[in-house]
């Protein structure tokens, strides 16, 4: 965390359980306002479950997260109006234009400036001149960013991205680098999973590696090469399967 920016995030000894399983084991993580945050893990590692708990999608089983200095298991739904998410499932409907998906989302945010904002997100992404095109002819990267464009649509200070370059081909994940970049210049507060080490490190201020349930290691950027991270993960990783 930055010793001259405020904690936008905070989460103390969290712990997840469903049923007999434990997911999370007493994470402790703070995110700063402005600061870009990448998670690393293998499968199973509890970063989806994390990033849900963030989202106010899910309850902690113990322990303390604040969002925007608001104890989530307090938090109503007005907070959520400060959170955009791009999960797994993209959110957006096939036989709706992205226009009209955008409209959908605009009505229940209750946005005044709609359209104006549905124009400038849809710049963002790259996608005006396929704005009026159902989404089912949408490649996957394009479906990609209209979800990136209904998360931000509401302009929230705080943007959750659950692995937003799975399934991408190289160019879409070209631009969706560009895009993170962007977002992140404009002090937008950003937590993001990959399982691309690469990626994650160009794209963050911060990295971390969650393993079977904990937080095993972290480091700004500056100070870790790739072929670093790499290392580091692979003996973290396989110090836990042992």
């Amino acid at each position: 965390m930055s010793a001259t920016q405020p904690s936008v995030i905070e989460v103390r000894g969290l712990v997840k359980s469903f049923g007999r399983k434990m997911v999370l084991r007493g994470i402790d993580m703070d995110v700063s306002a402005g600061e870009t945050l990448a998670l690393f893990g293998p499968n199973g590692a509890g970063k989806t479950t994390l990033i849900r708990i963030l989202a106010l999608l899910s309850k902690a089983t113990a322990g303390h997260v604040r969002v925007g200095g608001i104890e989530a298991s307090r938090a109503g739904a007005a907070l959520r109006r400060y959170i955009g998410m791009v999960s797994h499932a993209p959110l957006v409907y096939d036989s709706l234009t992205g226009e009209e998906n955008l409209q959908f989302f605009a009505r229940m945010y209750d946005l005044n400036d709609a359209q104006q904002r549905i124009r400038h997100v849809l710049e963002q992404v790259g996608l005006t001149h396929r704005r009026r095109d159902p989404v089912r002819t949408y490649s996957r990267g394009m479906v990609q960013r209209l979800a990136i464009a209904r998360a931000i649509l509401h302009d929230p200070p705080i943007l959750l991205l659950d692995e937003p370059d799975t399934g991408l081909d190289q160019q879409a994940a070209e631009m969706l680098h560009h895009l993170i970049r962007r977002l992140s210049g404009e002090r937008r507060t950003i937590v993001l999973t990959t399982h691309n080490l690469e990626r994650g490190l160009e794209w963050a201020d911060r990295v971390a590696l969650l393993v079977d349930g904990k937080i095993a290691f972290e480091t700004p950027c500056a100070a870790i090469s790739a072929g670093e991270l790499r290392d580091a993960y692979r003996t973290i990783v396989r110090g836990h399967e042992t």
